[in-house]
């Protein structure tokens, strides 16, 4: 399979991907030699579960997760009817025998990607051509919406994490790219993401600084400082407003002893 990215994954457009994309993002869909193919309802979550880990999981476990109320032996017929309703669909992602459930190998996962360029950010092993925000990033926020599955909700907050650290490590490689607009583009995205997030703050700050705009800074900072007092009744860390401190300023001398003399006594 040609393992070039689509617009599908959240990159820019490039040649067609020859095989199999699983979209999480805006879906679960399916996109097969660039067509899309739609999953069918009593599948999605099947196929989100079992894509979600990457490995392979125990068909009891499945069934038992996705179909919890009532017997094993409707849990598992619930799961057979899934499989086959993938079938039916012309969906053959999933690698399937009497034990497990696996995607298959050379599927590619639509939040397998987008968590990877999220990973090198956060190493600082992104190239220069990863040094920007993916279409998809909003997506990547809010995995699957509307879904309240516990496994959902706990991958949701993985990924969203993931996200927010990358945002702020693509601001600071900007500015030592010396792309420091930019880099205050993608710190105001993390922090209007989570207004109270001190770390997303403190990258919205230095990228002022290092615009050398020291108000800015400043301003941000006491948006965030009344915001914390208001929501929260804490102050910002120390460090944190150390970085928009005036500086002591130290008086100027001219070698002269310019000190009053104590009176000399009679």
């Amino acid at each position: 399979m040609t393992t070039t990215q689509s617009a599908d994954l959240g990159m820019d457009p490039l040649p067609v991907t020859l095989g199999s994309v699983l979209n999480l993002f805006g879906g679960p869909y399916v996109c097969v030699d660039g067509r899309r193919r739609e999953v069918p309802e009593g599948s999605k979550r099947l196929l989100a579960f079992v894509a979600l880990r990457r490995r392979r999981v125990e068909r009891r476990y499945v069934a038992g997760v996705l179909w919890p109320d009532g017997s094993d032996e409707r849990a598992a017929g619930n799961l057979r009817s899934a499989l086959w309703r993938l079938r039916g669909a012309d969906i053959d992602l999933l690698a399937v025998d009497n034990c497990s459930l696996r995607l298959r190998d050379d599927v590619v996962l639509d939040v397998e990607s987008v968590s990877d360029w999220a990973t090198r950010l956060i190493k600082g092993t992104a190239p220069l051509d990863e040094l920007r925000v993916l279409p998809s990033w909003s997506e990547a926020l809010d995995l699957l919406p509307g879904w309240y599955d516990d496994w959902v909700l706990l991958e949701r907050e993985r990924l969203r994490q993931r996200m927010l650290h990358a945002l702020e490590a693509l601001s600071r490689q900007l500015i030592t790219a010396g792309r420091v607009a930019e880099a205050i583009e993608v710190a105001l995205t993390a922090v209007a993401v989570e207004p109270l997030r001190e770390s997303a703050q403190r990258a919205l700050v230095v990228a002022h600084l290092a615009e050398g705009n020291r108000v800015e800074g400043r301003r941000c900072l006491d948006t965030y400082r009344h915001l914390l007092l208001r929501d929260l009744g804490v102050e910002p860390a120390d460090d944190l407003m150390a970085l928009v401190r005036p500086r002591p300023v130290r008086p100027r001398t001219t070698g002269w002893d310019v000190r009053p003399r104590e009176p000399v006594p009679d």
